[in-house]
Order: structure tokens, then sequence, then C-alpha cells
């Protein structure tokens, strides 16, 4: 089983990935889809190559990482729409996201030989 240290370090690595590639992504669409000025979608362009970096720090194989990262991805949109945005989950988002972050936790954690 992973050691405290070893989880806590991918969950920040998976926290990190998720906010440069949703904050890239929130950059390029306010720059596309609400006129901000073009150095935001740049901006945005670049913040998002940081989070193709970022997974490789991650001492799993590609395909697990990928794929867990997709369950920290789901939260963390969630999170980001509710406090720049203002939209608000409701329960089933919450509930959805929680189920999420449980199976890639298992995914991820869960002792292997």
């Amino acid at each position: 089983m992973p050691n405290s240290v070893d989880v806590a370090r991918s969950i920040v690595l998976f926290v990190v990935a998720g906010v440069c590639e949703i904050g890239g992504g929130w950059l390029i669409w306010k720059w596309r889809r609400e006129g901000w000025p073009g150095w935001w979608g740049f901006l945005g362009g670049v913040v998002l190559i940081f989070y193709g970096i970022i997974p490789t720090f991650q001492t799993s194989q590609f395909g697990r990482v990928y794929a867990v990262y997709g369950g920290f991805f789901i939260g963390l949109s969630l999170l980001w729409g509710w406090g720049l945005d203002g939209d608000r989950p409701d329960r089933a988002d919450v509930v959805g996201s929680l189920i999420a972050l449980v199976g890639v936790g298992l995914m991820m954690y869960w002792p292997r030989p």
C-alpha cells in the first residue's frame, strides 16, 4: 500500500493538473465565448501545456493516471464553476462527483502485489 506521503503527493499532482486544465480551458472559453482579449486565450493555451506536463510526475502508468485524473477533473470542474462562475452544483452533481472520486481512489491507491 502506498504511504501517506506518496498518496498526498499524488493527490496534489492531480489537483494541480486539474487547475491547469480547467483554468486554461476557462481562459480560452472566456476569450472565445465572452469576448475577453486575445491574450487571455494565449495564456490559456500556455497553462494547458503545463497540464500536459504535470501528470508525468505521477509514479503509476499512463492509462491509470489519466483514468484516475478524470475523476478529479469531475469534482474540480464543479468547484471551479461554482467558485468562479457562480454555478452551484446540485445534489446529483455532488453525489456523482463523490462516486467518481471513490472509484478513482480505488483505482489509484488500492494495494497491489
